[in-house]
């Protein structure tokens, strides 16, 4: 007699920027799978701050209770060509459901919408595969998570050898090194940053979505800044959700690395997160045998492989955005030697299109 509840059909709908966040957030923190890049105020953000289509959708049941969410965010670019994205902008995404005829209703959904918009491909980051219709991807992106330790002392002593000896040696190099929001912290967290991508050969997002997701995310976000003799060397925006901080964007500039300022840059942010009630530190993706995905193993993380799904058009070719492309070399060689006010021009309009 119960059986026909368990799987009663739902309804598929766009969520309402205003009245649906409080709602979305409760569901997506009381989900085993949530991550703050399914709450509303993210997507939101993305769009106010790169200029992309929010298409945020809701299954509900006949009750009118939430079985399921998609964040997706309509990317649409000269280079990178047109998708929709789950998350937009973000590492994890995809859908967040009741049950798996939940997640395949949402994410047939989507493709509507893709086929509508123009978009040869739908792109979930994360999440189980919603149909034999997506191609799943374990090979590209590793996660890396792990637990904070009780307090300070014991958070140095967790880390290995090695690495702990250079966060050791940040000690004694007369860094300084503040936590907040307000303008000061927003233009020193961007210029670093901005310098850190451009030496990777990569456009920085704009501005603006910096300084929106800090405006939708309120205490819950911040910027934590390295200086050295009073100049920014290091800087990191972190999502504080779940118990767990996510520090997001985050670089050094050239006189970081022989200070040792990314060393200390993100110790003092696991000790920030604990006093924050913080208990785990997601140190986010990175591609695999990467120096980047090296760099956190030495910090004594596990990179556990990451689920991409992609479901493309007949005949069309998944957006390839990917930097270790070949295909890209070039450009990320000559990106590198740009001058950074130029860099810092025309990055945040390419950036805008990867999504």
């Amino acid at each position: 007699m119960n059986a026909p509840l368990l799987t009663r059909p739902v309804a598929i709908r766009a969520a309402d920027a205003q009245g649906d966040a409080a709602r979305i957030a409760a569901y997506v923190a009381g989900h085993s799978g949530g991550t703050p890049f399914h709450l509303l105020i993210w997507s939101l953000a993305v769009a106010k701050g790169c200029g992309q289509a929010n298409r945020y959708l809701v299954a509900e049941r006949g009750d009118g209770q939430i079985a399921g969410v998609l964040p997706l965010t309509l990317v649409r670019s000269r280079l990178f060509g047109c998708a929709l994205v789950s998350a937009g902008f973000g590492v994890d995404g995809g859908v967040l459901a009741d049950d798996a005829d939940v997640s395949r209703t949402l994410a047939d959904a989507a493709w509507r919408i893709a086929g509508q918009e123009g978009a040869t491909s739908l792109e979930l980051r994360g999440g189980d595969s919603p149909s034999d219709a997506f191609h799943t991807d374990t090979a590209t992106y590793l996660g890396f998570v792990a637990p904070l330790a009780a307090d300070d002392a014991a958070q140095l002593a967790a880390i290995p050898r090695k690495q702990r000896a250079e966060v050791r040696k940040s000690f004694d190099t007369g860094l300084t090194i503040t936590t907040g929001t307000a303008p000061a912290d927003r233009a020193a967290h961007y210029a670093v940053y901005a310098e850190s991508v451009r030496n990777l050969g990569t456009p920085v997002f704009p501005r603006s979505l910096f300084a929106a997701v800090l405006d939708a995310f309120g205490d819950a976000a911040d910027i934590l800044t390295v200086r050295h003799d009073g100049r920014p060397v290091a800087s990191v925006l972190s999502l504080y959700w779940r118990g767990t901080v996510y520090p997001y964007w985050g670089g050094g500039n050239a006189a970081a690395r022989p200070l040792r300022a990314n060393d200390a840059m993100y110790f003092a942010l696991m000790n920030h997160a604990r006093a924050k009630s913080c208990t785990r530190f997601d140190f986010g993706r990175s591609k695999a045998g990467t120096g980047a995905a090296a760099f956190k193993r030495n910090w004594g993380f596990s990179g556990e492989p990451l689920a991409y799904h992609v479901r493309t058009a007949d005949g069309a070719a998944p957006r390839t955005v990917n930097p270790l492309d070949p295909r890209y070399a070039r450009k990320i060689a000559a990106w590198k030697r740009l001058p950074l006010p130029i860099a810092n021009l025309v990055g945040p309009y390419l950036s805008r299109g990867l999504g």
